[in-house]
């Protein structure tokens, strides 16, 4: 699986940002998708994640509310629609796979899990 990440851009806060990832290759039927972003200085954080199969999601509890990740399973691509965005989500934002083996959702919360990553796409939000 090859992925690509796409749709940042700058935005005052506020705003909204819709974001893509798209592969080449396989199909993301057995996979888990996830979002994480990386702020200048900081560490890789989790955002969020969605089982193709199933449709489940799950986000880290400081985004809920203002981001959704969705599929479109004709497209296979993975969307993350961020809304009412703050100047702290400026950051590169990584679209990343792992194989659905199963395991817990927290598993899936962390960098070590995913195995294929895409390119970042930047987004800063100005004030």
């Amino acid at each position: 699986v090859q992925l690509q990440a796409f749709g940042g851009g700058l935005v005052q806060a506020g705003g909204s940002l819709r974001l893509s990832c798209t592969t080449s290759g396989r199909t993301f039927s057995s996979y888990a998708l996830g979002w994480f972003r990386q702020a200048p200085g900081k560490d890789r954080e989790f955002v969020a994640v969605i089982f193709w199969s199933s449709g489940n999601t799950y986000y880290a509890d400081s985004l809920k509310g203002r981001f959704t990740v969705s599929r479109d399973n004709a497209e296979n691509t993975m969307y993350l629609q961020m809304n009412n965005l703050k100047p702290e989500d400026t950051a590169v934002y990584y679209c990343a796979a792992a194989r659905n083996r199963g395991y817990s959702s927290l598993t899936y919360y962390a960098r070590r899990t995913y195995d294929t990553w895409g390119q970042g796409t930047q987004v800063t939000v100005s004030s």
